[in-house]
């Protein structure tokens, strides 16, 4: 897990802070579209108040939170994090590594958002020392799922993407989402087997949430789709970890929203309820890179 992982190459405990800088999104601007994703409300993930406020004073204000770490990771979150022109990127990463106590960069995007004057920020930074992760929010790597969920991008978008980044050295998290409409326990595990031909360096899961203001929940309100089961969830998420190597790092394996903005599946209000199904899974079935090389087969026959 990356907390660990963090701790054992830093030699103390580095805590995630997450950030606002008040990016949008091509595929709610405009340029690609204006509904958004079709699960996607990010008020549910992100803390909107923060929205407009300087980098510092947010700093400033999560900081105060944390008592467990004296060492940050600068967490761009919400929204597209490379959605600008780089001067405007600059100006707000470096206000961010401007503290000493800031040992890097996490900064979630869109594979199709990622120019390469942006990799080439980013890797200025890691040659300066700083621990710098690319969150790319692949989701799937279905075409056809991607755009049943209205993504915007493709598969090759992100494969582009994570190659070119990884080239300059900068680590590379994939975001993929359990519960898809359509989409089987095989078709995850297709996902996973492409994201690791293509390399990766760090993965997060999530469960698909209904939230309020998505489209997603125009659907689910009309009977279309079923909430995801813990149980369901637990069996893909530790499925995905068990034919994942061991040497690429889990920055989560579940994820959690609030009530009243989430809607279904109510297990997803309790952290706790997802982490603990999924460990429960491991512990019966095998951890980590249990299932890698000649048990592949078997886990997609599965599905």
């Amino acid at each position: 897990m990356f907390g660990p992982d963090l701790q054992r190459r830093h030699g103390q405990k580095v805590h995630k802070l997450a950030l606002h800088g008040d990016f949008t999104c091509p595929n709610r601007d405009g340029t690609l579209g204006h509904g958004g994703c079709t699960f996607c409300n990010v008020g549910s993930f992100a803390d909107e108040a923060t929205r407009h406020q300087d980098i510092a004073t947010q700093l400033d204000q999560q900081m105060r939170k944390v008592d467990r770490a004296r060492r940050y990771l600068a967490y761009f979150q919400a929204y597209t994090s490379t959605y600008a022109e780089v001067v405007q990127l600059r100006e707000m990463y470096q206000a961010a590594l401007a503290r000493a106590d800031i040992v890097g960069l996490c900064v979630g995007t869109r594979p199709d958002c990622v120019p390469p004057a942006v990799l080439d920020l980013l890797a200025g930074y890691r040659e300066q020392g700083y621990e710098v992760w690319l969150e790319l929010g692949l989701q799937s790597a279905n075409d056809h799922t991607l755009r049943k969920i209205n993504r915007g991008h493709d598969f090759a978008s992100y494969r582009r993407t994570a190659l070119a980044a990884r080239a300059l050295g900068l680590k590379v998290c994939a975001h993929l989402i359990v519960g898809l409409p359509s989409e089987t326990h095989g078709h995850v595990l297709e996902t996973l087997g492409a994201v690791l031909a293509t390399g990766v360096d760090g993965l997060k899961l999530h469960p698909l949430m209904v939230v309020q203001g998505s489209t997603l929940e125009r659907v689910w309100q009309r009977g279309r789709i079923a909430p995801l089961a813990l149980d369901d969830y637990a069996r893909t998420a530790g499925e995905l970890i068990r034919h994942t190597p061991p040497e690429v790092v889990f920055h989560r394996i579940s994820a959690t929203a609030r009530r009243p903005t989430l809607l279904a599946p109510a297990w997803c209000e309790n952290h706790w309820l997802g982490m603990q199904a999924v460990e429960r899974y491991l512990i019966e079935h095998g951890g980590q890179g249990s299932a890698v090389g000649a048990a592949w087969e078997a886990g997609l026959a599965a599905g």
